[in-house]
């Protein structure tokens, strides 16, 4: 899951975990959402590898004719745009993130955008509402956080699952510092 939970600082004494700490210490909590990303850099060579392959495959009917040079032309310019459209959605996927930022006195969540500038949203944490919409419109398991007279969507990347149970450990993380 693209979900990374950092907690400062420790109560001392208290067992490892993510929400093991006590009463007035202080505590930070960082969350780090990002998306999946389901093709790495082997996947992406062997993707180009197949469709060039591929697209070889007719212009070997050609080979030795000039009707080669008519249609070398299109398959690598097929070729590019399969690569060039990989390339972008890996780096756009790659920028997208949200981070939130929760302590005692104040809550804070940074979306950065691919090619937008970033958005920011702060409120006070005792009076944000976490909401979990697990089926009443078209996305499954709709998570928001409504505060300082906004409405603000948090991990619209993730799964239904992993936002479900984002909602229980935010829920978790609120109770604790109210």
């Amino acid at each position: 899951m693209p979900v990374y939970w950092t907690i400062t600082p420790k109560a001392p004494g208290t067992p490892p975990g993510a929400f093991a700490l006590a009463a007035g210490d202080g505590a930070e909590y960082r969350l780090s959402l990002m998306p999946f990303v389901s093709m790495g850099p082997k996947g992406f060579v062997r993707i180009i590898a197949i469709s060039a392959a591929f697209l070889t495959l007719p212009l070997l009917a050609v080979l030795g004719t000039p009707v080669l040079w008519g249609l070398l032309p299109f398959a690598g310019l097929a070729l590019w745009a399969l690569w060039y459209a990989l390339s972008r959605n890996s780096a756009e996927r790659h920028a997208l993130r949200e981070d939130l930022c929760l302590t005692k006195e104040r809550i804070e969540i940074t979306r950065t955008n691919p090619r937008k500038p970033a958005q920011h949203w702060h409120a006070n944490p005792y009076w944000v509402r976490v909401k979990l919409a697990e089926k009443d419109g078209v996305i499954e398991n709709y998570l928001t956080l409504e505060g300082n007279g906004r409405v603000v969507e948090l991990g619209a990347f993730l799964s239904p699952e992993e936002r479900a149970e984002l909602y229980a450990k935010l829920s978790q993380a609120l109770r604790h510092l109210r």
